[in-house]
């Protein structure tokens, strides 16, 4: 059975919950996406019962903190394994050429040769770029520009086994050019940084983020099937579900999520 693990739902400065970085679980295999900031990412996947040793394929959408930073904890545990015998084959880490750079320096100065000399031999760096496509975990995925106004990020899409298509738009508002990848996708996985009840307060469009009426609206307006809302601030965490439930409903009529860390939603 095809699963989504929410591994976390946060904004960078999140300390109620983890910053948000999921995982798609196909088969034996993992699809880990994005790793959050830091090696929280270890407890979140213990937390959610997943094994490192299934992991083989790694998309890490851009380069900011609260989606890089775990991805060395990944790195080191991974590595860590490959040297006791507990991981079998390769990990590949897919990501664009800025953030590839940027973790070979992590690694340099923060791991240890006897994990670093993996790199190359059974760890590869794998650069993306706008329409590639690639294999990765037993899904045919094309990575798409989502044309960030801070920083160069990637979202990507795919088929599910049921053939649907599902498509991660990353952590900014959507940009009309990746149509060809938002249009008509059954699963629609959205950023939504707080209600637009609340704009006033947390002001997601100075920090280039949306609102929970914003995202259910474009739901509606791309013809997804199934809308999941993260990447959002954590003041209002405990009731978070029904007040962005409440909002969205007012523009989205299909099946909507509003996950807590550690959900799993079926994607059969």
């Amino acid at each position: 059975m095809e699963r989504l693990h929410v591994l976390g739902t946060g904004y960078a400065l999140a300390t109620r919950c983890y910053n948000t970085c999921f995982a798609i679980e196909h088969g034996e295999g993992l699809l880990l996406v994005d790793a959050g900031g830091g090696n929280g990412i270890l407890r979140q996947m213990e937390d959610a019962g997943l094994s490192f040793a299934r992991v083989h394929d790694f998309f890490i959408t851009h380069a900011h903190p609260d989606h890089l930073g775990g991805a060395i904890w990944v790195m080191r545990k991974i590595m860590t394994m490959m040297n006791s015998g507990k991981y079998e084959g390769e990990l590949r880490i897919y990501c664009h050429s800025s953030v590839r750079q940027g973790l070979l320096m992590m690694a340099d100065l923060m791991l240890q040769k006897k994990m670093t000399k993996h790199i190359g031999s059974r760890v590869f760096f794998c650069d993306v770029e706008d329409g590639m496509q690639a294999r990765l975990c037993g899904y045919d995925v094309t990575f798409f520009d989502i044309g960030s106004t801070k920083l160069l990020q990637y979202g990507f899409t795919t088929r599910l086994c049921s053939g649907a298509r599902l498509t991660c738009l990353g952590d900014e508002p959507y940009n009309p050019a990746c149509s060809a990848y938002a249009q008509g996708a059954q699963w629609l996985l959205c950023e939504a940084f707080c209600m637009q009840a609340h704009a006033d307060v947390f002001k997601p469009y100075e920090k280039h983020h949306s609102t929970v009426a914003d995202a259910a609206r474009l739901a509606a307006q791309l013809g997804a099937e199934h809308l999941v809302l993260w990447h959002t601030e954590d003041r209002h965490y405990a009731q978070r579900k029904a007040l962005y439930s409440a909002e969205a409903r007012q523009y989205y009529a299909g099946d909507l999520y509003v996950p807590d860390d550690l959900d799993v939603i079926g994607l059969g």
